[in-house]
């Protein structure tokens, strides 16, 4: 009400007449800082000598009386009168924030509640608070609670599994009204921020990394980069690398950066003494999980070494009649490099034999293509005549590879120990997810190195059961939990 609003007829209340207010000294006493009312005593009526705000007032008090004491002098005498202020709907709801922001785990069971800040209102009665709307989400829903004080509180509950490499902020809509006429409303936006769990294993680029290097590289230089990548983020995709169950002597010519996934030579190769390194390599992130591919280092060999002759018998002295064709001496070239670097002897008798009169070529023992592919030489024919005339010829002699090697699985590698491996699947792990890879080689070549999978037993040991499948691929994946 306005200042000068009639508020009540204090004369008739009392049963005065108007000319006697002045007559007998009636006036209002008030008591505190404000005067809210004053009186009139032309027609005694009680106004409005300030506005009232009842919210500043009384606060959340359902009912706002302010006390309201008449005195009169002659004779004297004390009257007390109440005046209710009344509440109209001049307030809306209103949030402490107009954005707040919660995180929230990414693996949180389903089910569980989040409290939410409640929104005020001044007003009291059906003019106050009197319910919440969130907008609609696949997520979360809405409860309201009411306490023992009438004092509404909301709350979201999560409805499914939040996953952050889908989603990783979701944004709802709070509002909050009254039940005034016309009515009010408030909102506040709730960012709900995902966190990330450690969810997602590592994943290598490749599953078999294969490099050639030749011998003669020089030590500190890096000949090739591993690369995993992990799904989630901040620390749980964090990858450090490292070599897996190395023999100590392929350690002391390789090594990897943990961070960058550079493999670095440390000592001088030597073909002659090692020329094939087979590495397991695993990548690690923050939060235990790890993938492991594999390695293969093939040494290139070059020409640094001398051809080496050995004389094994000298027939002396030669007589001068002695047959064309007579064997006067016996020797022997070595040479410690191989293919073409190798020395048209050393090689070819110890594999093959000609005939020296038929042409005739044998093979000494077994030929075994994962050693050797291929073997060159050259051939010369010569007749008796005097002199002789010869012709020569090369020859290619490829070997065909046999199914005589059996596969072999690389990872998961069975613990030495004689225990069962065990990989680790989280529980939020839905049908379809990967639990591990199995790597296998063959060293054959062609269809007899082609892989395929299957799996042939399965033992559950977990309280939590759960099914998996074996792909073409190697991949485990998860087909249902029980």
């Amino acid at each position: 009400m306005q200042k000068g609003s009639f508020v009540g007829n204090i004369a008739q209340d009392l049963g005065l007449e108007a000319k006697a207010l002045s007559e007998r000294g009636v006036r209002v006493v008030s008591r505190g800082r404000m005067q809210y009312f004053a009186l009139d005593l032309k027609n005694g009526h009680l106004y409005m000598n300030e506005r009232v705000d009842r919210e500043e007032t009384c606060g959340h008090i359902a009912k706002c009386v302010l006390n309201v004491e008449i005195l009169v002098e002659n004779p004297v005498k004390l009257y007390r009168s109440e005046v209710e202020i009344q509440d109209i709907n001049d307030n809306s709801p209103t949030f402490p924030e107009n954005e707040s922001v919660l995180e929230i785990m990414e693996y949180t069971a389903p089910g569980t509640r989040f409290p939410l800040e409640k929104a005020h209102d001044s007003d009291v009665g059906l003019n106050s608070l009197q319910k919440y709307v969130c907008s609609e989400n696949d997520y979360f829903i809405l409860n309201v609670k009411t306490g023992d004080d009438g004092v509404k509180y909301p709350e979201l509950i999560l409805q499914k599994y939040l996953d952050r490499e889908q989603q990783a902020v979701h944004n709802l809509i709070l509002t909050a009204t009254d039940g005034g006429n016309p009515i009010k409303s408030g909102s506040t936006v709730i960012r709900i921020q995902v966190l990330d769990g450690n969810d997602n294993v590592p994943e290598f680029t490749q599953s078999v990394y294969k490099v050639n290097v030749k011998e003669n590289v020089p030590v500190g230089s890096v000949v090739l980069r591993v690369k995993a990548t992990d799904k989630d983020e901040g620390t749980n995709a964090q990858i450090r690398y490292s070599f897996l169950k190395i023999l100590e002597k392929f350690n002391r010519n390789f090594k990897v950066d943990s961070e960058t996934g550079d493999i670095t030579v440390m000592e001088k190769l030597d073909f002659e003494e090692m020329a094939f390194y087979e590495l397991d390599i695993q990548a690690r992130d923050e939060g235990g999980l790890s993938a492991h591919s594999k390695v293969l280092i093939q040494v290139v060999d070059i020409n640094n070494h001398v051809p080496e002759i050995t004389v094994n018998s000298v027939f002396t002295p030669v007589a001068e009649d002695s047959q064309i064709g007579a064997v006067i001496a016996i020797f022997n070239v070595q040479d410690r490099d191989s293919g073409d670097n190798e020395g048209i002897n050393e090689m070819l008798l110890s594999y093959l034999s000609i005939h020296w009169e038929s042409g005739a070529v044998h093979a000494l023992r077994a030929l075994d293509y994962e050693q050797v592919r291929e073997i060159r030489f050259a051939v010369e024919a010569r007749d008796g005549g005097s002199p002789p005339l010869r012709s020569s010829a090369s020859v290619t002699l490829l070997v065909l590879d046999q199914n005589d090697n059996r596969p072999e699985i690389l990872y998961p590698a069975a613990p030495r120990d004689g225990s069962t491996g065990v990989e680790l699947a989280p529980r939020s792990a839905e049908p379809g997810y990967l639990v591990t890879k199995v790597v296998a080689v063959d060293a054959d070549a062609g269809q007899n190195a082609w892989l395929s999978y299957q799996l042939l037993k399965a033992i559950l040991k977990l309280h939590v059961q759960s099914s998996c499948q074996l792909s073409r691929l190697g991949h485990f994946v998860l087909s249902r939990w029980t």
